[in-house]
């Protein structure tokens, strides 16, 4: 019997003890580091990424990564392959990956696997051999159409390389990709922004992932910029390009479903409304954090440390997460999605009076209208709940 897939915002247990029905696979290789990142990637040569391959598929095999979890395993609903740039893995590499995973744990007949990909690193034949392995979302790092602001950020593609990523995409049968954009890049224009947004709904991707740049102690940009001071545009300016994409995109016929992401019906991202919901995944590779049976596991952070690791055959396992935890992981996470939370859901993990207490929290926001508490549903009101969320969840959690 086939198994019904997850229906995306329909109410769901937010305490799951069970096998993780989502995989996210970290690639922490990149060919530059771009200046705005604190990922946990680095330079690989050919024989470092092979070797990491290998150790990946080593963990993915170990039995004592799965000794917590009890029963049988659920079958995959979404395997995601992370960055770093995984589209600098080889389809034979990629193939054992899938191979391995599927030896381990069972694989849904209409599994979301989805692969993040640069512009210049893509060729045909690795779109094809990707495609025929049962890739079925591709997810493309343009952040911008302007060839002085990729250099601005430390991109190695250009324009032209967007483009033709995106001709490849297609001939190779992918109708499902999402491209990335960030806003509030040092010398963006609103004026850029309007042209980026354009350039997008041209193309017409079926999802559509925008960026607030955000400046990471650590990064390059961290080390060169403060907030609000220029290069950088105005915290007014950002709004009003957040603004500006909401309008055009809402227009263009995409459901503004999370605070950053636009989808066509029917194709938002199955993976990332696995972390959303606040719903078990499994985290494997270099730095990669998991959720399983109420643990947050977070993967060692460097390749020796995590290569040491994996030889020695051990997956150390911390505390779980405390209900206070659980609860404001759900808040948070839940709050950034259109339909919001369920509150009988809420009420049935977390019990009524918790639930009875944050409304009461919320009560100021209901009168502004920046969040509403109607249908069986709470939820923050966009644009203003979700420009302002920072600040509502920081009261609701005060």
């Amino acid at each position: 019997m086939t198994v019904p897939l997850p229906v995306a915002g329909a109410p769901h247990t937010l305490t799951q003890p069970g096998w993780p029905e989502a995989v996210y696979l970290h690639i922490p290789f990149c060919r530059q580091r771009c200046y705005y990142c604190d990922f946990a990637t680095g330079l690989g040569t050919q024989d470092l990424i092979e070797t990491y391959v290998q150790m990946l598929c080593r963990e993915i095999s170990n039995p004592a990564r799965y000794s917590h979890l009890s029963g049988e395993p659920n079958p995959l609903t979404s395997i995601f392959f992370g960055g770093g740039t995984p589209s600098l893995l080889t389809v034979e590499q990629v193939e054992r990956i899938l191979h391995t995973l599927q030896e381990r744990l069972p694989f849904h007949p209409q599994c979301e696997i989805s692969l993040e990909a640069n512009p210049g690193t893509l060729t045909p034949a690795q779109l094809s051999g990707y495609r025929a392995l049962g890739i079925n979302r591709i997810s493309l790092g343009v952040q911008a159409f302007q060839a002085e602001l990729l250099a601005v950020c430390g991109r190695l593609h250009g324009v032209e390389e967007v483009y033709e990523a995106l001709h490849d995409l297609r001939a190779a049968g992918f109708n499902n990709f999402n491209l990335d954009l960030i806003f509030g890049l040092p010398h963006q224009t609103l004026e850029h922004w309007q042209e980026s947004l354009q350039a997008l709904l041209e193309i017409y991707p079926t999802h559509v992932s925008l960026y607030d740049l955000t400046l990471e102690s650590g990064t390059r940009f961290g080390r060169l910029y403060r907030p609000g001071d220029a290069p950088l545009p105005s915290e007014e300016t950002t709004v009003e390009m957040y603004l500006m994409a909401r309008e055009l995109l809402t227009q263009a016929g995409y459901i503004h479903y999370e605070i950053s992401n636009f989808a066509h019906p029917k194709f938002q991202c199955r993976h990332n409304r696995v972390y959303w919901e606040n719903r078990p995944y499994f985290g494997f590779g270099m730095g990669s954090v998991g959720y399983e049976a109420g643990r947050r596991i977070q993967q060692p952070k460097t390749l020796y440390a995590y290569f040491e690791q994996v030889k020695a055959g051990i997956h150390p396992l911390p505390p779980k997460t405390t209900p206070e935890e659980a609860w404001m992981d759900t808040l948070m996470l839940g709050l950034r999605l259109q339909e919001g939370l369920d509150l009988a859901s809420l009420q049935a993990s977390f019990g009524e009076g918790k639930v009875k207490q944050a409304l009461d929290r919320l009560d100021p926001y209901f009168k502004k209208g920046w969040a509403s508490c109607e249908g069986g549903q709470l939820r923050l009101n966009p644009p203003d709940g979700w420009l302002f969320s920072n600040e509502i969840l920081k009261d609701l959690f005060d």
